[in-house]
């Protein structure tokens, strides 16, 4: 999957917590998300004020926790394990090895392999 296709995919399934989502999907998204809150900081920054941002960070709060706990499902976990960043410092550990661990190959419990190419 690539930039787009992850953007527009997160965003199409703004509140989608079914399913899963591939690596790529979910980092490309987190890669956007970091990219427009440093460009709308800076626009807010040149403004003079922070609504931009903080506009932007409240929209997507969603969108971030439904792949999150599609990326979780990838990888045969609960989406409730995203409760593990109140853990400090060792749950965020726990999150990002298991974000960046490979997905289970096949169907799993949560859905078919986002990453399977489908029979023509």
């Amino acid at each position: 999957m690539d930039f787009f296709a992850a953007i527009r995919s997160c965003l199409n399934k703004y509140a989608t917590f079914k399913g899963r989502a591939a690596r790529s999907e979910f980092w490309f998204f987190v890669l956007f998300n970091f990219l427009a809150q440093m460009v709308l900081t800076a626009i807010d920054a040149i403004l003079g004020f922070g609504l931009l941002a903080g506009l932007f960070t409240l929209a997507m709060v969603i969108p971030n926790i439904a792949v999150a706990a599609r990326r979780l499902h990838d990888t045969d976990r609960s989406g409730w394990w995203q409760l593990l960043i109140f853990l400090p410092i060792i749950g965020l550990i726990i999150l990002i090895v298991w974000y960046c661990s490979r997905g289970t190959q096949g169907s799993n419990r949560f859905g078919d392999d986002p990453l399977a190419v489908p029979a023509v």
